[in-house]
């Protein structure tokens, strides 16, 4: 029972980095807690087998590795409804509330494995050794796919580029 306990512990605690994450793998907060969700739940299936010191990063595999699934399985459905282009306000809060937009847009349009690339290696700063093998590709395909969603990305919102500037976003 205690290994239960634990399991339910790391559940608490680990909900809303798991979200945060999921949502921007998926691009939508409700799709980012069924993700979540799903991995917690094939985690705990097997949290018997898994030391819960690891247990995140097997639960963030299960993430990255059926928010590819899942869009193998519903690649036939159209884009969802793009959010309004224009939103009122002034200020830098309107600003940075535009660029979030603008960032999750371009996102939603790049293919999941360019995203998990991306969330992996930005969002959660992790090296392409570790995002390879978080993957489960070569650093090569790391490489690859990184490069081909920053240029995606700057084709489809340019204005992020002058935002970020280069050093953030890497010609």
């Amino acid at each position: 029972m205690a290994e239960r306990e634990q399991f339910d512990e790391y559940v608490r605690t680990r909900w809303v980095p798991l979200v945060r994450t999921a949502a921007l793998l998926t691009g939508d907060r409700h799709s980012a807690e069924d993700l979540a969700q799903e991995a917690l739940v094939r985690a705990a299936r097997h949290s018997h087998r898994v030391d819960i010191g690891t247990a995140d990063a097997y639960v963030r595999r299960i993430l990255y590795t059926r928010s590819i699934d899942v869009w193998r399985w519903r690649r036939h459905q159209p884009d969802p409804v793009e959010p309004p282009a224009e939103r009122p306000g002034a200020g830098d809060a309107a600003t940075d509330a535009d660029t979030r937009l603008t960032l999750e847009a371009a996102l939603r349009r790049l293919t999941p494995r360019q995203r998990a690339v991306l969330v992996v290696r930005f969002y959660e700063d992790r090296t392409e050794v570790q995002t390879a093998q978080l993957l489960g590709c070569s650093v090569s395909t790391v490489k690859s796919q990184t490069r081909h969603a920053l240029g995606r990305l700057r084709e489809l919102a340019p204005e992020l580029a002058a935002t970020f500037g280069r050093e953030e976003v890497p010609r």
